[in-house]
């Protein structure tokens, strides 16, 4: 009974789309992506720092700040890193082409039983799953490289558990996602591109929000600073700063990494600054202050939430993209479908490939600003450039990846160009002597 109730309601929902004219639809769409599309562009020329670096940057050669032995070393793990996870890349969108706009995706999810609620969570489960499995050899054979080099700790269960507790994170995300979408389409079928796109945007910022108190804890324990030295400089470096702190976060990355890091995630009430356990323990003072420097500038200057605008902005561009892809006489699918679900799945991951060279261009300028300011605020540019040196050797780091890989993937400033700030600023005397 809940079979027929389903489907008479889903063939309802997609009568109702037949008779709609379509050109209305599509013009919905276009707005919506004109006004995704003004909202990013307006966002980003107000809050990225486009003029970041005060001049060229010199040039540093690898070799003046690495061995050939570690630069050998770092160009193997690279070029096998690369290998592995484009690999997996290319797999798995090859994959959701397929499924996505090929027959048997559509099939799959048309044999499925019950209301769409519930067929929408089965086909994210299975969608996720399929996903996980295609380009799991690929994970396994990165992870045992980053063994071998010493950069990966702790169990394969425990890692694991890991990719579960994402892909379960990646299930309730997209599952929201869609059945917003969903529910939209069926119940404005004119109108939804616009009403599912402001959607989208809400659920943005909600999930960058949230993220830091629901998400995190699922994958590290997180404990305060302790009492010393190191608190009470960090804490001077938040004042001189001008960011209020309360707390700063340890979190126990050791028990799967070898590597350094911290971040900023949050904003507002849920901002937090954590640093990881591997960083705290055994870095020079002068070196890890560096790098709290760093991350309180995006604290500074609310960088997430400059992040949380843009995606938010992006992502009613890209619902409004979804409504001018979907909608015709032509296209042969209705968002209003759980069966629509395989491509829309393959639609959003296309369109966030083809979205990161812009993505993290504006955040590798985010990151120099954070360089410069660490650098403006801890005027030592040695203890900068020794940390950054610690970070990239610490990590096997490739110092000169290929152009192209560093403008379409690469979230970051290298490391030459990193230390390349610290020595232009140093020689200004912006960053001290």
């Amino acid at each position: 009974m809940e079979q027929v109730t389903g489907r008479r309601s889903e063939h309802a929902a997609q009568g109702r789309g037949s008779t709609n004219d379509s050109s209305v639809t599509r013009t919905v769409a276009l707005v919506t992506v004109v006004v995704g599309a003004m909202a990013f562009a307006v966002i980003a020329a107000l809050r990225v720092p486009w003029d970041v670096v005060p001049g060229r940057l010199p040039d540093v050669r690898p070799g003046e700040v690495f061995t050939s032995a570690q630069l050998r070393e770092a160009d193997h793990l690279a070029g096998w890193s690369r290998a592995w996870s484009w690999s997996s890349l290319a797999v798995s969108l090859l994959v959701a082409l397929w499924l996505g706009f090929g027959r048997r995706g559509r099939a799959a999810v048309e044999r499925l039983r019950g209301p769409w609620p519930v067929r929408l969570v089965v086909a994210v489960v299975g969608l996720t799953l399929i996903g996980t499995l295609v380009t799991l050899p690929f994970g396994i054979a990165l992870r045992q490289l980053r063994l071998d080099a010493g950069l990966a700790a702790g169990s394969w269960a425990a890692w694991g558990v890991d990719v579960l507790t994402a892909d379960l994170v990646r299930v309730v995300a997209t599952t929201i996602g869609l059945a917003a979408l969903i529910g939209c389409a069926r119940a404005l079928p004119r109108l939804w591109p616009l009403v599912a796109g402001l959607g989208a945007a809400v659920l943005v910022v909600l999930g960058s929000f949230v993220y830091p108190v629901l998400v995190e804890p699922l994958s590290n324990n997180f404990d305060s600073l302790p009492e010393g030295p190191l608190r009470q400089d960090v804490l001077a470096l938040a004042r001189a700063e001008g960011v209020k702190v309360d707390d700063v976060l340890v979190a126990d990355a050791s028990r799967r990494t070898t590597t350094l890091n911290a971040y900023v995630s949050g904003f507002g009430d849920t901002r937090r600054v954590v640093l990881y356990d591997t960083l705290v323990d055994g870095t020079p003072r002068s070196e890890v202050l560096t790098v709290v420097a760093h991350e309180l500038a995006h604290a500074r200057y609310d960088d997430v939430l400059t992040g949380t605008a843009l995606g938010a902005a992006g992502a009613m561009a890209g619902v409004g993209l979804l409504g001018l892809l979907l909608t015709g006489r032509r296209r042969g699918m209705s968002p209003a479908e759980v069966a629509a679900v395989p491509r829309v799945l393959a639609l959003v991951a296309a369109g966030s490939l083809l979205a990161l060279p812009l993505q993290n261009t504006i955040s590798r300028q985010l990151e120099m600003r954070a360089d410069r300011t660490a650098l403006e605020y801890t005027r030592d540019p040695a203890a900068f450039s020794a940390m950054q040196d610690r970070l990239s050797t610490r990590a096997k780091a490739d110092p000169t990846p290929p152009a192209w890989s560093q403008f379409w993937f690469g979230s970051h400033p290298t490391v030459l160009q990193r230390i390349g700030l610290a020595r232009l600023l140093a020689s200004s005397g912006d960053a001290g002597d």
